[in-house]
This record gives C-alpha cells, structure tokens and sequence, in this order.
C-alpha cells in the first residue's frame, strides 16, 4: 500500500470518507505534505508542478515567504480580542476600499459562503424583498440561499435542483434560476417575479464551471436591470477578485455592483473574506450604531488573515504580479492551443488571465447547458494522465486552472511538453 493511500485510510477512520470538505474527494487521491512556490508534495515526495492552487488562493505561490514573515511577524505580537478593532482590520480595509471600484466600507468574515450569505441577507433587508436570482452552474457557497441548480445533472437544468438533504424549500424556492449570458432571461425573469426581487448574485466570470467569459454588455445589461427594477446587484469575486485585477473584475469590466463578496485570492491561501459596499447598505449591519442587519463572528478580522491578506495586496501594489501572471496565462493558453492545430485536435483552450481549462468541444460555450458537448470522460482521463506525470489539475470535469506568481517561463514549458505529450496518447493514434 502506498503512503498516500496508507494515511487516506487511516484518514477515513476518524473523518467521514477522509477529508474536510466532499470536493477533495477525487481520483487519484494523493495526500500533500509540503507546498512550496509552484510545486505540492505528496505524502510518498513525489513533486507536481500546481495548476489547482487549491480552487484559487494560491495566487503568489504556496508558502511565500514574504506573506509568511508578516503573519508570523503579526502574531508575535497580537491575535484576537473580541472586542473594539486592530491596527492590521484598519489598514486592510483601506487598502480594499482604496482598491475596489464598489467598496466605500468593508467588513471581514472567513469563508466566501460567509461573505454571500451576508450580502443576500443584507439585500433583502434593504429592499423587503424575499427573492434571489442566480445562474445556473454558478456557485456561492454551501448555504441554503444559493446550494441549487449548481452542477446540475443535464435534465435538470434550470428546474428545482437543491444542492444538498436538508436545505428548506423556502430558500430554495425563493432563489430564482437564469442563464449566464442571457439579457432576455434575466428580463423576464424580473417581469414574472414583480416587486418580489431583492438581488442578483453572479460571478461576473463563472469559475466554478471553468471559464465562461461575458458576452459584451451582459454584465452592463445585468447593471441596468437591477436598477430598473430595484434590486440590488452583487458581484461574487470571491474567485476572480484581486486574480484578475487587485480591483476585482468589476475594474477590468468597468461594472460597479452594489455589494461585493470577496475572498481566496485576496490573502493567498489564509483564511479571511469580505462583504463590501456602498456605505448607505454597509451602515445597515448593526456593526454601525443602529444598524439591524446582524453581522457577528468571533474569528472575523482575526491577525492572521487580515495581516495575510495586507502582505498579499502590498506585493500587487509594489510587484508585476499580474503583468507576471496574466503574460504565463497566455504563454499557456497559446501553446496548448498551438498543440491542438499540430495534432489535429478539436477542442476550445478558455481562459482570462492566469485561469485557463480546455474545454473538449469545437466551439465556446456561452452558458452551463452548452457544457454538454464538452468530453467529459476525456476531460477527466486527460487530467489524470496529466498527475501521473506530475502535473497537478483538479481531476474533475468542467474544473479550471490556475498560474501562480511563483511560476515560472521553464514550468510553463514543460507543462506545454507534457500536455503534448498526453494528448498524443490519449487522442492521436
């Protein structure tokens, strides 16, 4: 038995199936011991290249130094208090408001799903509405709100697909399904719902199904809409915040949401998110005097994230960090693309920035249900093959990838061989 599946099974005596969160739960199931810059080590020392960057926080490269000397830095001399404010929640949440085009006020939670139940909530308390729109294949966190009509199974696209046992049919049934990139859609879906709306959640590029881009005007149309009809837009960047710009994508796309769910990313592995807006909104969490949203959490704006996520940010501010990433990002997705023309390969290389998937299929999908002609089996067998030759990609369908700062031209190179490599024995006969 090797070490790998020798801790697993020990793993999944104390821990129902092994592991801490059911997505972990894949196939080849290695157990990682060290993360250092571009490469993960797994329990037997055998050493991956790191695309998966564990869903997207890894954004400078596992265990960067200078982020580790200012926790460690930090925490010699403060951690949490329970009451009042720290120097280091003050000094990050200038830099997100300085940073982020919605952001006039800031508060910390930690996790991403935190970070949008707030939001919604917050939203329904303004408006006094009960009802959310949301995309199919988007994701948002494990909460009742938004665990529907996420991965859904083919036949049950945009029908009343809860994520999860136990979930009540009141959240389920007052979160409404459109699809990414139909205007149409989301307007009618306002006209049938009058006066009962409160939000729309998306993620203004839907990472959790790869990497579907918006058509142009879509994420303007979403804006008008919203205020057309009196409900509040909020932008999910826990994903593509500060990746693809240290203002979100919401700064690249020149579209302000309402409210802002940020997290990953933004500390480079350390566990903190935020909810962010504009200040009339913000100042209704009864964090404000008077307020009466509730808005509580012991671990919230603890040293370690907020110094994390300081460290992280002062690198984008005074380092190339995303000409770096964005250049590898193309490097890649050119190359592959390069690859499939030589070897005769159908298939669509996706991607903005340093995430990038290929797609098996001909043409771009523009929306979940067009990820049906993509090769699932394929897809999966590629990125197997792929681990087996230490090249770590998430061995799932439809998963995307991601380049680090701490990649280098020499990795992206030799991924290129491997993946040239593979696909001839996978495809070309």
């Amino acid at each position: 038995m090797s070490k790998n599946i020798e801790l697993y099974e020990e793993s999944k005596r104390y821990a129902p199936g092994g592991v801490h969160t059911s997505i972990r739960n894949v196939n080849p199931m290695k157990v990682f011991t060290k993360g250092e810059g571009a490469y993960i080590y797994d329990a037997e020392g055998k050493k991956y290249i790191d695309y998966q960057a564990a869903f997207g926080p890894i954004i400078l490269g596992h265990s960067h130094p200078y982020v580790n000397r200012k926790v460690i830095e930090a925490i010699e001399r403060t951690d949490l208090y329970g009451v009042g404010c720290t120097d280091l929640e003050v000094e990050l949440s200038r830099k997100i408001c300085q940073h982020v085009p919605s952001a006039e006020q800031v508060l910390f939670c930690n996790s991403g799903s935190e970070a949008t139940y707030h939001a919604i909530r917050l939203t329904r308390a303004i408006t006094g509405r009960a009802k959310l729109i949301k995309f199919q294949g988007c994701y948002h966190g494990w909460h009742d709100y938004v665990a529907r009509n996420m991965l859904s199974a083919w036949d049950m696209i945009g029908k009343r697909d809860p994520g999860s046992a136990g979930m009540m049919d009141e959240a389920i049934d007052n979160t409404l399904i459109c699809t990414y990139n139909d205007l149409d859609d989301v307007e009618r879906t306002f006209k049938e719902n009058p006066g009962q709306i409160a939000s729309l959640i998306v993620e203004p590029i839907p990472h959790n199904i790869g990497c579907i881009m918006p058509q142009p005007g879509f994420l303007e149309g979403l804006r008008e809409l919203c205020t057309k009809y009196g409900a509040l837009l909020i932008f999910d960047e826990v994903i593509t915040g500060f990746r693809h710009s240290i203002g979100g994508f919401q700064k690249v796309a020149g579209v302000t949401p309402d409210l802002t769910t940020m997290g990953k990313a933004m500390a480079n592995g350390y566990p903190i998110a935020a909810v962010a807006g504009k200040r009339e909104y913000m100042q209704r969490f009864n964090t404000y005097p008077g307020g009466d949203v509730w808005f509580a959490g012991t671990y919230n704006g603890h040293a370690v994230g907020t110094a994390a996520s300081i460290a992280t940010l002062e690198l984008m501010e005074n380092e190339p960090v995303h000409e770096h990433i964005f250049r590898l990002g193309e490097k890649m997705r050119s190359g592959i693309r390069t690859i499939h023309e030589r070897l005769g390969i159908k298939a669509y290389v996706a991607g903005f920035g340093s995430v990038w998937t290929t797609y098996f299929m001909e043409t771009e999908p523009k929306h979940y249900a067009e990820l049906q002609q993509n090769d699932a089996e394929l897809y999966v067998a590629y990125r197997r093959k792929l681990i087996d030759k230490g090249i770590f990609k998430m061995p799932m369908n439809i998963k995307r990838n991601h380049i680090s700062y701490s990649h280098t031209d020499a990795d992206i190179e030799n991924t290129l061989d491997i993946i040239e490599s593979v696909l001839k024995e996978l495809i070309v006969k």
